[in-house]
């Protein structure tokens, strides 16, 4: 068990914030396929604070969901609280502050990765925003900017100074993007520096990479992102592993196509069919990856506008990969 603050998670195996995929149906599914927690994507403050409807739809959480983090990217003191006190008054368990994100075209305000760069500053944020909500404040962050400017351990230290209740430490830097391999040194010195729960990020796609996380850093939980994508079972794989020592059996394609047509409708019902089925594209490709004929399906894929027609595209891929089998 991960206790944050007043928030208990049963099982320390986490959903990470992915920007276009953690939506409300991705995490349901995460949820119910064993995910201890789950995090919704970034949400922009000053999207929140101007009244963008669009943002203020990314706040939404269902029932079955808990517990959940609602993450908030900015760099402005003023506009990241009042945003933060918007987070606060949502159903959300926790509240986080995405200083990892290393994508141009959010770190180039300064929000995201470059937020780190400041450790004073981010900890002036944190302080901030802890003093006027009332759920527990975390904080995401990478090893740092570049492998010259490394400075995890004293981002660490300051947010912890400034009231945050966790931190997640992903062990690549912003300037590596995803690339190249993740520094796991990098959050046991974290976790060694600092009072709170850490929690890692990075490279974890099985069971036996987050057991080998845990081992090797002292890491209070793993949080799993792009190891999830068409693979949400990764999370009741990875807790069954941790739990016993043995391996789940993969799920089969059937079970591949019985999940990815529940996220297609979940989408459909969150999102109405053109954008649900639109978005169910990229969906349906990581679903069906290195099954017999997946290449070809994904064109087939990417031309349905429907429900009917990404269902029947998806169930006469399942019987094409039964009918190879036999």
């Amino acid at each position: 068990m991960l206790t944050i603050g007043d928030v208990q998670i049963d099982d320390p195996v986490i959903l990470a914030p992915m920007a276009g995929v953690c939506n409300p149906p991705f995490r349901k599914i995460a949820k119910r396929l064993g995910a201890g927690m789950v995090c919704a994507e970034m949400v922009s403050d000053k999207g929140l604070v101007h009244g963008s409807l669009k943002s203020q739809q990314m706040l939404t959480i269902l029932e079955d969901e808990h517990p959940v983090s609602l993450q908030l990217v900015g760099y402005d003191k003023e506009s990241m609280v009042q945003a933060a006190k918007m987070l606060g008054e949502t159903n959300a368990d926790l509240i986080d502050i995405n200083m990892g994100c290393p994508v141009l075209k959010i770190y180039k305000n300064g929000s995201g990765a470059a937020l780190a760069r400041d450790p004073q500053y981010a900890a002036e944020i944190v302080k901030a925003v802890v003093e006027r909500v009332n759920k527990p404040v975390t904080v995401k962050f990478r090893k740092g900017w570049d492998d010259d400017n490394v400075n995890a351990v004293e981002v660490a230290k300051a947010v912890e100074q400034a009231g945050a209740q966790a931190v997640t430490v992903h062990g690549r830097t912003a300037r590596q993007l995803y690339s190249g391999q993740a520094d796991w040194s990098i959050i046991r010195r974290v976790k060694e520096a600092v009072s709170i729960p850490v929690i890692g990020n990075g490279d974890v796609t099985s069971p036996q990479t987050a057991k080998r996380l845990l081992e090797e850093t002292g890491c209070d939980g793993v949080m799993i992102g792009r190891g999830a994508l068409g693979n949400p079972w990764v999370f009741r794989e990875v807790s069954h592993f941790l739990a016993t020592g043995r391996e789940l059996a993969e799920p089969g394609a059937q079970e591949r196509i019985a999940v990815a047509i529940e996220h297609l409708h979940h989408l459909v019902d969150y999102k109405g069919e053109v954008i649900g089925v639109r978005e169910m594209r990229k969906h349906a490709a990581w679903y069906i990856k290195g099954l017999p004929g997946a290449a070809e399906m994904r064109n087939i894929v990417n031309e349905q506008t429907t429900l009917e027609g990404m269902e029947d595209a998806l169930r006469g891929f399942l019987k094409q990969v039964q009918e190879v089998a036999v």
